[in-house]
């Protein structure tokens, strides 16, 4: 693929850890990267960042924190894709799905997220809903839309915080309610800044993310 020709083998190997690490939520230091790469002096990690950089497959967000841009690794090379976009923690008050929250993009198949919406990864946070197949630290691919059905699993924004719940509909009110053995998790009764950010389509487990660091 025209992409991988054009990085060195470090280069790939250096974009594959990176790209691993913040799809865990983490952004390598260069420290770390010279650690997993084997080197010496941190100054050839660095130089290794500074190309990837230049080369456009990554950027520095405002916080100093990497971003991936491009994917020179595609899961399946001759699969139909389309990028992702990875969100971390919203700020308050910011859309879940900001640009400014994006930690890079994940190639997915065109079977799962149809090119005719709009979707978004969000990395699940705690137990909460783990009686309904979320686990801590899953990424979670979520269908963007304002609007959901009782009974949906949503990406919702509460007064600022994101929140993964199932959704329910009384006479009365919107719940927001836990899917969990733990009593400490309580349903969530909707009032004051409230939107939904989206439907949750599938989970991708955590001990699935972790990507081979193996040259390509």
């Amino acid at each position: 693929m025209k992409e991988r020709t054009q990085l060195s083998t470090r280069e790939l190997q250096a974009l594959r850890h990176i790209r691993n690490r913040l799809f865990h939520g983490r952004s390598p230091s260069v420290r770390d990267l010279q650690q997993a790469l084997g080197y010496r002096s941190p100054r050839s990690a660095a130089l290794l960042i500074e190309k990837l950089l230049a080369r456009g497959f990554l950027r520095r967000r405002p916080d100093g924190r990497l971003q991936l841009l491009r994917d020179a690794l595609p899961a399946q090379d001759h699969a139909e894709t389309v990028e992702v976009p990875l969100v971390g923690t919203a700020p308050c008050g910011s859309p879940v799905i900001a640009e400014e929250n994006w930690e890079g993009t994940i190639p997915v198949s065109t079977r799962l997220a149809s090119p005719a919406h709009r979707y978004f990864f969000v990395r699940a946070n705690g137990e909460s809903m783990s009686a309904a197949g979320i686990g801590d630290g899953d990424l979670v691919l979520v269908q963007q839309q304002p609007i959901a059905e009782s009974g949906d699993r949503v990406v919702a924004l509460i007064d600022g915080e994101v929140t993964i719940k199932e959704l329910r509909r009384t006479n009365d009110a919107l719940v927001l309610v836990p899917r969990s053995e733990d009593r400490s998790h309580r349903p969530i009764v909707v009032a004051g800044d409230f939107h939904i950010q989206g439907v949750v389509v599938a989970v991708v487990p955590a001990k699935e993310v972790q990507l081979s660091d193996e040259a390509a």
